[in-house]
């Protein structure tokens, strides 16, 4: 069958399965789960998957789900991703009441648009040269830092984010490129490619103080809360020291400020990232950091514990298969406006797979509202779930058509930032 007549079949299938797959959206939508708890959501994708014959593989890092779609040849892997966890958004119309959990990120978006990739590329495997891999990952949102912690500590996880975990476990061992579409939060029939994100360490720090009676004798405690607020004041002095270049980004939060009004605060504990745009610029920043903390600790007399988590890596996307990705948008009924190099507002674990394999995450419209906020929600489900489903799959075709050319020359010529053994070390 020519590649045209493929295509066509593809964009058919997603089409007569339009309603199902924005089905799969809502209902993810409707119970949103947070990161390495999503057993409800991973067990819908392992039934949709299997369901089409693809043999899954669960539980991996917990909660993931890899599905394997073997080609008449395996000549080369490639995975379409989704993430399965959300955000905890209080204030969201649509959060869970008990966990405040909502997915005002659109991951329910990726879950559903993977799988219908998964329908089309079904219907035409025995022309694909190569396995297509569809993994649904865990806890892409790095948050819960002290849930995931107790997580590792028992053992059950390595790392604090999914694909960090995955890559750790060796289940992207077996896969050549990936790629992945995420929501823009536009209302516009737009697609933006080959922008970056930048990366990032967490911190946990607890300011150990001396409690005391406030109101009696204040000059016998040591107020842990004064120390973290000279710390932070430390910290925004640093900030005329940072090079815009390196797009430096340090935006701490105090999550326990002391116990009682009357008592001087003996133990405040605050959260922060130091995000930027290379490994070396965030290990400048992240001990100006700490120089700062400890600095506005002993100003008091406190003492601060600090504890630094790997964050996320920088994303560095996969030019040549964002090229194919974007030649694929003349296939669909409304093609969207094409825009380069505008880089991501946050970070994600798909920047640390994009230092080993070929990788990339586009972003589409088709949202109101902002990223991880209230307001945010579907405004057209053509762009936010059709049409990412049809250009993945599309995409996928190019790739692994005519002995599997494309996708073998990505990798051949794919020069990964870091090895896995040592991505792991870092």
């Amino acid at each position: 069958m020519e590649i045209s007549e493929i295509k066509k079949r593809i964009v058919e299938e997603i089409d007569k399965s339009r309603d199902k797959i924005i089905g799969i959206a809502e209902k993810i939508f409707s119970k949103p789960e947070m990161g390495f708890r999503e057993t409800e959501t991973a067990k819908l994708v392992a039934e949709e998957l299997s369901a089409l014959g693809i043999e899954c593989r669960t539980g991996l890092a917990l909660t993931g789900v890899k599905g394997n779609l073997k080609g008449r040849q395996s000549l080369a892997r490639v995975a379409v991703m989704g993430e399965l966890d959300s955000v905890t958004s209080r204030c969201h119309p649509a959060s869970d009441p008990v966990s405040g959990a909502a997915h005002a990120c659109g991951h329910n978006g990726q879950i559903a648009t993977m799988i219908g990739a998964a329908i089309a590329l079904s219907a035409v495997k025995d022309e694909l040269d190569g396995d297509v891999c569809f993994f649904a990952t865990p806890a892409e949102e790095y948050v819960e830092i002290g849930y995931r912690e107790k997580l590792v500590e028992s053992g059950k996880i390595g790392f604090l984010g999914g694909k960090q975990e995955l890559i750790r476990l060796g289940e992207f061992d077996d896969i050549d490129m990936a790629m992945m579409v995420h929501a823009e939060a536009t209302p516009e029939n737009c697609l933006l490619l080959n922008g970056g994100s930048l990366g990032f360490v967490a911190k946990t720090i607890d300011f150990i103080g001396k409690a005391a009676h406030a109101g009696g004798a204040p000059h016998e405690g040591i107020n842990a809360l004064n120390a973290a607020m000279a710390a932070m004041m430390c910290i925004h002095a640093q900030r005329e020291t940072f090079r815009d270049e390196d797009r430096i980004r340090v935006h701490p939060i105090i999550t326990n400020g002391g116990e009682l009004v009357n008592t001087v605060p003996d133990k405040v504990t605050m959260e922060t990232y130091v995000r930027g745009a290379s490994l070396e610029a965030i290990y400048g920043a992240s001990a100006k950091v700490d120089r700062a903390v400890e600095g506005g600790a002993m100003a008091i007399g406190a003492v601060a514990e600090i504890k630094t988590y790997k964050g996320y890596l920088p994303l560095f996307q996969s030019e040549e298969i964002s090229t194919i990705f974007a030649e694929n948008c003349k296939y669909l009924n409304n093609p969207p406006e094409l825009r380069y190099g505008i880089d991501m507002c946050g970070s994600s674990d798909v920047g640390d797979l994009s230092h080993i394999i070929p990788t990339i995450q586009p972003t589409m419209g088709g949202f109101y509202g902002k990223l991880h906020a209230e307001d945010f929600a579907v405004a057209d489900k053509e762009l936010a779930y059709i049409n990412p489903a049809k250009l993945m799959a599309l995409t996928v075709v190019d790739l692994l058509s005519n002995g599997a050319m494309g996708a073998l020359e990505i990798k051949n010529n794919f020069k990964p930032r870091l090895t896995k053994e040592e991505y792991i070390k870092i």
